[in-house]
């Protein structure tokens, strides 16, 4: 046994570690306690990828797994922003609280964005049963901010019941929404030819709910038809078994079939939880594991390259045709493994 003079302290990181994680846990109880100013600063913190930011998350992730996540994506110009103005307030009505993190795309030149959404959404800066944070994309390839997940778990754990998120609109690669959003809603406007779209998009096999927006404009009804069409096509898997996605039509701007968007999204939770097979939380979550492993082992695998020089000579290597790029990968990662 360890005499009392020899005993040691039970926590042996360095000191600046122990008050990382005790200010970390102190703005988690704040968040926890529905602190406005705690829970901004808690998103600006992960949104920068702050050192502190493992830390504040790891005591945010014990309070999550109570919001409901819908995502609203579709092609840039039809109206995602007003739809998720509308739909805020058709939630709020029913006596929810709501989040809205809307991602905007980032300058390829200068990394800024606009920002803009909050200024679209100015009825409800008063309302205190809602949140609205506007993220840059950050160069981000999948229509989602890097941060978001984190940020997502951020307001749930302050209290959210309903966390909406707008993807930027970037098109054919945007899926990544599914990562993170319970009910994925694509919206589409006529006339755009979306329809080709859709389909290169994968954005059918994602989506729980379709919306045609503005559906005043003249081709609604034919997207609509178009819509349904590509439903069969792709509704064989188990999944459309349990759940056909509704195709609504709305005109935002003036609030015209947003209920039922809402109701469709009530409906595809109910099943949700009636049906645990269709829940996409176990699926989520091992895939942020998968991918969180794979950039820990490639920062990892940089930092011993960079302090050994390791990579230099494998370069060179390649540089000489004696090796080609993948056999060199190969070299690399067992040398690495070995060590």
């Amino acid at each position: 046994m360890t005499s009392a003079g020899t005993r040691q302290n039970p926590d042996s990181r360095p000191a600046h570690a122990r008050e990382s994680a005790s200010q970390a846990g102190e703005l988690a109880r704040r968040i926890r306690e529905r602190d406005w100013r705690a829970l901004a600063k808690a998103i600006t913190i992960i949104e920068n990828g702050s050192p502190e930011a493992a830390e504040l998350c790891a005591a945010l992730f014990p309070h999550t797994g109570h919001a409901r996540v819908i995502g609203i994506t579709g092609p840039p110009g039809s109206g995602k922003s007003t739809l998720v103005d509308a739909l805020t307030g058709v939630i709020r009505k029913d006596g929810r609280t709501v989040s809205v993190i809307a991602v905007d795309p980032s300058s390829p030149f200068t990394g800024g964005a606009v920002l803009g959404d909050r200024v679209r959404m100015q009825r409800h800066a008063g309302d205190p049963g809602v949140f609205i944070r506007s993220m840059a994309a950050r160069q981000a390839a999948g229509g989602l901010a890097p941060a978001t997940r984190d940020v997502i778990r951020a307001l749930d754990a302050f209290g959210s019941d309903v966390i909406v998120v707008e993807t930027v609109g970037v098109g054919q690669v945007e899926l990544d929404v599914m990562k993170v959003a319970d009910t994925v809603i694509v919206v589409t406007v006529p006339g755009l030819g979306d329809g080709v779209q859709t389909i290169k998009a994968g954005l059918v096999e994602i989506a729980d709910c379709f919306v045609v927006n503005m559906a005043d404009r003249p081709g609604a009804a034919q997207s609509v038809a178009d819509l349904k069409t590509m439903l069969t096509l792709g509704g064989a898997e188990e999944r459309r078994r349990r759940w056909v996605p509704p195709v609504l039509e709305t005109v935002a701007l003036t609030g015209q079939g947003v209920e039922a968007v809402w109701e469709a999204c009530e409906r595809h939770h109910r099943v949700l939880e009636q049906d645990e097979r269709m829940g996409r939380v176990r699926e989520r979550l091992r895939q942020e594991v998968v991918e969180s492993v794979s950039r820990a082992i490639v920062g990892r695998v940089e930092d011993a390259l960079r302090e050994n020089g390791a990579l230099e000579g494998v370069l060179g290597a390649v540089m000489r045709r004696e090796i080609d790029p993948r056999s060199a990968a190969e070299l690399i990662v067992s040398q690495y493994l070995r060590r």
